[in-house]
């Protein structure tokens, strides 16, 4: 087969970014489009055949137009841009996506077209469902959303909300009072606070009520006016107990509902109130949402990788059932 060669005019600055370190991303993308790129002072030569070139060409002027925009490029960058393929870009992702920076000065913002999504549902919707696996950033944007809403005022009270269904029979034989029992459940919530909004700050407006972290049984009987709720491990809920919780919502309120359907630790034959409010809320306006997938984890790379392994094991064996 003929070979077909392209040249992508870019910066000789920006060359040595989105080729990284000793050409480290450059060599993953010629791997992955079975192409050869040939960097040159303020431009770059890629050969191979036509398809696999117009791939490369995508890939890299993503990256490019990603950096010129803000953000940081790197090998989980790299991967990603290659997993969208030619039809999509991640350009649109620009600085002022930003929704707020952590105590050290770190953005946080999204990083995939899926989280771009999930935030613009969060935006838009009074309830919004993120559902999706580990290290899509389901909980830790929520949570940066809900800080945001409250440093701009917009809601006068943060509710983080979990059920504690890993607790089981055991809660009793824990040491301490109820909320010492139930803290070791709520602890990712915490950390979160932690990190986004900083220690003292966090302790100062929880004692003064105006950030609150229970147990989702703590919910019942309450109406949550004025407030952002976060109910992470959605999926632990049964269809009695998130209705429960979706009928507390008041005015002036936002709720956002996380939770990965593959790690449902119910009962057997107890019926997952994530899966069963979905289905149920779908048609409602107002409702959003938003399915992450394996393409949208932003932890290290190899999570990604374990995140697609377990889903081709599942459905291989959903297939042979």
């Amino acid at each position: 087969m003929d070979k077909y060669i392209s040249k992508i005019n870019i910066p000789n600055n920006e060359i040595s970014v989105v080729f990284g370190e000793l050409d480290c991303f450059a060599k993953i993308i010629e791997k992955e489009t079975d192409t050869a790129i040939i960097p040159r002072d303020d431009y770059i030569k890629i050969v191979g055949n036509k398809n696999n070139v117009r791939k490369c060409e995508k890939i890299i002027n993503n990256l490019s137009t990603s950096y010129r925009n803000g953000n940081e490029i790197n090998e989980q960058a790299v991967k990603y841009a290659i997993s969208l393929g030619v039809d999509k870009d991640n350009s649109f992702l620009k600085l002022d996506d930003i929704i707020c920076y952590t105590t050290y000065g770190k953005p946080i913002k999204p990083k995939t077209v899926g989280q771009k999504a999930y935030i613009d549902s969060m935006k838009n919707n009074m309830i919004t469902f993120g559902i999706g696996p580990a290290g899509t950033g389901k909980t830790y944007l929520a949570m940066a959303m809900a800080i945001s809403a409250f440093q701009r005022e917009e809601v006068g009270k943060i509710i983080l909300t979990r059920p504690a269904i890993e607790a089981g029979e055991k809660l009793g034989f824990l040491p301490g009072d109820l909320q010492s029992k139930v803290d070791p459940y709520l602890r990712p919530l915490y950390d979160a606070l932690h990190q986004i909004m900083g220690a003292e700050n966090f302790i100062r407006n929880m004692e003064k009520g105006l950030i609150e972290v229970a147990p989702l049984a703590y919910m019942r009987g309450r109406t949550l006016d004025n407030s952002y709720i976060i109910l992470d491990e959605a999926q632990n809920t049964t269809s009695s107990q998130m209705k429960m919780f979706l009928t507390r919502i008041g005015f002036g309120s936002k709720a956002v509902i996380t939770g990965d359907n593959t790690q449902i630790d119910l009962p057997k034959g107890v019926a997952s109130g994530l899966d069963n409010a979905t289905n149920i809320l779908s048609e409602i306006n107002n409702i959003g949402i938003c399915t992450l997938t394996g393409a949208d984890v932003v932890r290290h790379p190899l999570v990604q990788e374990i995140v697609n392994a377990y889903e081709k094991y599942e459905n291989k064996k959903n297939k042979n059932k």
